[in-house]
């Protein structure tokens, strides 16, 4: 079940499907993550597009609200047939539970629904100043992945740091999706819990998600082929 997503967050359909044809002689169609920037400028049709061609997808909407209005707006997002998508924990277990409700087909069949603990930017400092989280950035990703397995959600996104942490707390089976991935030899930018995509096969992330690594690469193909190497290899 393993496998590298792409964060394709650029601003305009043209943009990302220009991106998305270089790939188009490749064997192996990438995972790709599209993001609130993307969606919002393009709309559904963009899915609908980008999913005719072949790719998974990953809808990054990152719901938090009350929980009737996740749940009605999640039973819009089940039409769109992406593979997977999200909402915060911080919305607390009811409103995950009506996301997952929400999600789920007359049918029975649904996307993966993951829930975010902290976003990789945040430091613990900044969770405890500006957040007034009192816990430690550990202890708090951990309660929230906790309660999204409570919820019935089949994971979390959470740094590739937290993974082995949140495996041990909700079993191997509870899925992390781990952004925060750079190459050993890149720039941090503007993620503060970050490692490489062969450190976070070893502790225990599911999927990677990748973003200006690949997408700002010289040759993206090449980039994104040795991020599957170091995390998929044979």
């Amino acid at each position: 079940m393993k496998d590298v997503i792409i964060a394709c967050d650029f601003s305009s359909g043209t943009q990302v499907l220009e991106f998305l044809d270089k790939f188009a002689s490749c064997a192996r169609k990438p995972f790709v993550k599209i993001g609130m920037e993307l969606y919002y400028a393009e709309g559904p049709s963009i899915v609908r597009e980008i999913k005719k061609r072949g790719h998974r997808i990953f809808l990054d909407l990152k719901l938090h609200d009350i929980p009737n209005t996740v749940r009605k707006t999640m039973k819009v997002l089940s039409n769109l047939d992406v593979d997977m998508t999200n909402v915060h924990a911080a919305g607390t277990i009811d409103m995950m539970k009506a996301a997952l409700e929400g999600l789920t087909r007359e049918d029975g069949t649904r996307p993966l629904l993951i829930a975010v603990t902290q976003l990789t930017s945040t430091s613990e400092e900044r969770m405890q100043k500006e957040l007034l989280i009192g816990a430690g950035i550990a202890d708090t990703i951990a309660h929230y992945a906790s309660n999204a397995a409570e919820a019935g959600l089949d994971g979390v996104v959470c740094s590739p740091l937290e993974a082995a942490m949140v495996k041990e707390k909700c079993g191997s089976g509870f899925i992390a999706v781990t952004p925060g991935i750079r190459f050993a030899d890149a720039a941090a930018d503007d993620q503060v819990r970050i490692t490489t995509p062969a450190r976070a096969r070893e502790i225990g992330s599911d999927f990677i998600v990748v973003g200006r690594p690949i997408t700002a690469a010289e040759d993206p193909v090449a980039a994104y082929e040795r991020c599957v190497k170091e995390f998929l290899p044979e």
